[in-house]
């Protein structure tokens, strides 16, 4: 099997189918060969020989834009990126477009729309589609457009817009949108059914109507009425010029539906923020009232965004490639979540002996090559991340002149990149306002392709630069180039003349795209998520190390929002989201109508299985958090396979260590001495990271630090904490169960922690589970399982069905405000399938036996394998009632019961790996 990384031009199962930040100028300077940076530089004309943007057929390309949208810089690598990188020469409109619920596809006569209910399973079983099928199309009567272009966007949203001389037709549509808002002027308004319709509702301005099973409702302004001949619908626009269509539900909804019709979205925003441990972000709406006075929306949530909410949801809900989407009724909602944790490096542990190591060490310093070879932005990025991965690992078991021999080969090959005029360097593309490093590979020249996942690696090496030398990450040094590359991949300002904003990470959708033009039947698609998520980390990193706060805070975003996105929509971690037809466990690539189990360049399980873990880093921490997840995947790499992993063992055996560092290092013990390492790892960094979880434990998302910078790993009942301090004064970090760290400047601390113990919060205000329906603060229980009855094969999700019970009355306390309920419930399906184990939490705040909270938390699905799991509040609240206040004789009520399956499952009771966490004093 190949193992070096190719990108064909399409995949094997679709082949059918910083605020300004650095010290670059806002705009390059015409006349400039070379724009200087700091100590770097970067040129403005590419190098001879080279290529930028182009069509499929090597014809150079420029942005597809309206004059009003010419100046901005557009956000290449997105869902909608066909509307503006013309890729076919023959497709002067765009490819299929998939805003969820909603698919799009722009043609000569408007824009086609269609609702993909049914997945559809194609390449053998290896990829699952929720393909763009045309239910209608959106146009204006008469209207040919020659081509269609990008007029506006926003940070989810886009209006593309279409003339034809006579007639001109603007819509807008986005993620979660239900709506699509259009204006023309020129002609009436005009829908195409691609089958005859069944009007369910006809009230003059307002048709209801039902195509290919789908339900829509029509808004032409007041005084208008739409009329019907055969497939094509008509209303006269009037003196107005606006119109809008929703996809319903189901035809209920009409009435709530009709309310939003004239809201028309302009601008959709997200803002993000990070306080002690958690990220908070808030998605915003703004509307203009084109008749009455609403303002509201509705927006569809996708699942890495409604189990993270407790904002209030309607019953509606829509089918998508991601799962199921649950309606918002407002023009906003705000997700909170446990941030994802990041270290520069694991610990110092006494599972890794320093002799060994310290071989491994040498056999990367003293290679005759230890870029193997590199000569392109990808390569070179992994040899950079490979070498910096080393740099703390050394100074572990003082090797000092080993660290400084690592930092300076990766200072000489950054500083090398980061000026122009040698046979590497970046060129900036002033029409596609772009930075393009040459040589250049996978299409992150042509096709725009990837500049996340190549840059990714350099700013991760000059963040491990940075931990050891300021004076090299300076602006006026080094750092205004690095900064630099961060402003073309992960922009945070909106008003750069010069890169968009976050170029390739959709923040609605969750995760970042690989495609610069999106000009695939499928959407556009990711394949390695991991590496990402690798620029992330280095964000927190880069943002740790120089003092930037707010770039620190980015990445946290970032990180801890694609890493739910992975664990749902790679990884199925609830197996919620993948359809059962599809038989996979794992994705190698998402796309815009679904998942594969694929590649771009292989079919070998392996790779399959590993593309979407490597680099393994400090900001990899994050994948522990699933650990029945992690099992399932490499159980069904070994089963695919026929057997374990030949290629990128190294890389399987890490991941498989975020979960059962035991079983890892009984692999690598076996296996180390016959295998050449991925190429951007090496046997140093792998020996380390198995011996040290293995001696330290795996990963537990369940706790966090107060800066990104800190982790947690829990072996039996031992956890140990974890914090780097890039500052130059000592800090002490305060964990979410209470424990704390004192952490020297600009050092690594590890510790069994100081201060209040597990569970979260104090143990005053935790229960255990006793069998007999006990909930105690008692400490000294036996560990014993109650049997939780089976749903009988029926649907009890978020409705109690034979529940297991557990109260404590006479409860006095404080409410701690800004905390919630918190739970860690061990339950284990044995070898069952397809069950689901819900709980519900409720307060009785005065004793009264009527209960003034409940909470209702949304289900977890156990695995077929026998053994312990834990389901916590982290998955999500489905619904509450009521509101918390102080408790005065109160009852606290627990109760466990099936949602799903037909067979029984037990919960374990008498230990405090089973425990209810109330949020009062």
């Amino acid at each position: 099997m190949p193992s070096l990384r190719t990108r064909p031009a399409v995949i094997l199962l679709l082949a059918s189918a910083l605020a300004v930040v650095g010290l670059v100028p806002a705009a390059v300077p015409a006349a400039a060969a070379t724009v200087p940076v700091g100590s770097g530089s970067y040129s403005d004309t590419r190098p001879p020989g080279t290529s930028g943007p182009t069509t499929n057929t090597g014809t150079p390309v420029t942005p597809k834009l309206t004059t009003a949208a010419r100046n901005r810089p557009v956000p290449t690598n997105d869902w909608w990126s066909s509307l503006a990188f013309q890729r076919y020469g023959d497709n002067p409109w765009s490819t299929p477009m998939y805003g969820h619920p909603l698919t799009y596809q722009a043609t000569a006569g408007g824009l086609d729309v269609g609702y993909p209910t049914s997945p559809a399973i194609v390449g053998d079983g290896r990829q699952y589609e929720y393909a763009h099928k045309r239910d209608l199309t959106i146009g204006l009567t008469g209207l040919n457009s020659p081509d269609t272009k990008a007029d506006d966007w926003s940070d989810w949203t886009v209006t593309p817009l279409w003339s034809d001389g006579a007639r001109t037709l603007r819509t807008t549509i986005g993620h979660g949108s239900p709506f699509v808002y259009a204006r023309g002027s020129g002609g009436n308004a005009q829908i195409t059914t691609a089958g005859a319709p069944t009007v369910f509702a006809d009230q003059t301005n307002l048709l209801g109507i039902t195509v290919g099973g789908h339900h829509y409702a029509l808004f032409a302004p007041t005084g208008s009425d739409w009329n019907i001949a055969g497939t094509t619908i008509t209303a006269g626009l009037g003196s107005k010029d606006y119109f809008s269509v929703a996809v319903l539900p189901n035809t209920d909804a009409l009435a709530t539906y009709t309310k939003y019709a004239y809201s028309f979205v302009t601008d959709s925003k997200v803002t993000w923020s990070y306080t002690g441990g958690t990220t908070n972000a808030t998605y915003t709406l703004t509307t203009e009232a084109k008749e009455g006075t609403e303002r509201g929306t509705l927006q569809a949530l996708y699942r890495h965004q409604w189990l993270n909410t407790t904002d209030a949801l309607t019953s509606y809900t829509y089918v998508s490639p991601r799962g199921t989407m649950k309606v918002r009724e407002s023009a906003s909602f705000t997700t909170s979540q446990k941030a994802a944790a990041v270290l520069p490096a694991l610990p110092k542990s006494n599972g890794v002996d320093a002799a060994r190591l310290r071989g491994y060490l040498n056999e990367v310093v003293n290679a005759a090559d230890p870029f193997s070879g590199a000569t392109d932005t990808y390569w070179t990025g992994k040899a950079l991340g490979r070498l910096a991965q080393l740099v703390p690992v050394a100074e572990q078991i003082g090797e000092t002149g080993t660290r400084d021999r690592l930092l300076g080969l990766i200072k000489d090959k950054l500083q090398d990149w980061l000026t122009a005029g040698d046979a590497n360097e970046f060129s900036y593309d002033k029409d596609w306002k772009t930075l393009t490093g040459y040589p250049a590979s996978y299409g992150s020249d042509t096709e725009l392709n990837d500049h996340h996942f190549h840059y990714g690696y350099y700013i991760y090496a000059a963040a491990i630069v940075a931990q050891y030398d300021q004076a090299w990450a300076a602006d006026s040094a080094w750092g205004g180039m690095v900064k630099t590359l961060v402003r073309d991949t992960a922009n945070p300002s909106r008003t750069d003349s010069s890169f968009p904003f976050l170029r390739g990470f959709d923040v609605y959708a969750g995760h970042s795209w690989a495609s610069g033009h999106q000009g695939f039947a499928a959407g556009n698609n990711q394949e390695s998520s991991s590496e990402s998520t690798n620029l992330s980390a280095a964000l927190v990193l880069w943002g740790s190390a120089t003092g930037d706060t707010s770039l620190r805070d980015l990445g946290t975003y970032l990180l801890t929002t694609e890493s739910e996105s992975i664990a749902q929509y790679w990884f199925d971690a609830d197996e919620q989201v993948f359809p059962s037809s599809f038989g996979h466990d794992t994705a190698g690539m998402v796309w815009g109508s679904g998942a594969a189990y694929a590649t771009w360049w292989t079919a070998n399980p392996e790779e399959i299985h590993g593309i979407n873990v490597l680099p393994v880093t400090g900001g990899s921490l994050h994948l522990g958090g699933e650990k029945t997840a992690i099992r399932r995947n490499i159980a069904e790499m070994e089963r695919e396979n026929a057997g374990p992993a030949v290629e990128w063992r190294d890389i399987l055996w890490e991941f498989q260590s975020m979960a059962d560092p035991a079983t890892a290092k009984a692999k690598w013990d076996a296996g180390n001495a016959g295998y050449t390492p991925e190429q951007g790892e090496s046997k140093a960094h792998t020996y380390h990271w198995i011996n040290t979880l293995d001696a330290l434990g795996a990963p537990d998302a369940t706790v966090t630090g107060d800066i990104p910078t800190s982790a947690v790993l829990t072996k039996g009942t031992t956890r140990t904490y974890v914090a780097h301090n890039h500052g130059s004064s000592a800090r002490t970090v305060t964990f979410s169960d209470g424990k704390t760290l004192a952490v020297p400047a600009r050092s690594t601390a590890i510790g069994t922690g100081s201060g209040s113990q597990d569970p979260d919060p104090p143990t005053g205000n935790t229960f255990q589970l006793r069998s007999g329906g006990v909930l105690t603060t008692a400490t000294d229980g036996t560990s014993s399982s109650d049997a939780i009855a089976s749903a009988g094969g029926a649907n009890h999700d978020g409705t109690p069905h034979q529940p297991l019970v557990y109260e404590v009355r006479g409860v006095n306390g404080t409410l701690t405000p800004g905390t919630g309920t918190a739970f860690r419930l061990q339950v284990d399906a044995d070898t069952a399938v397809g069950l689901g184990q819900q709980a519900r939490v409720s307060y009785d705040l005065t004793g009264d036996g009527t209960f003034d909270r409940t909470e209702t938390y949304n289900y977890f699905a156990t695995d077929p394998v026998a053994g312990w799991e834990e389901y916590t509040q982290t998955r999500g609240l489905k619904a509450s009632t009521g509101t918390l206040g102080d408790l005065n004789g109160g009852t606290i009520r627990l109760e466990v019961w099936s949602a799903i399956g037909n067979g029984a499952s037990k919960l374990q009771t008498g230990t405090d790996k089973s425990v209810v966490v109330i949020p009062y004093n």
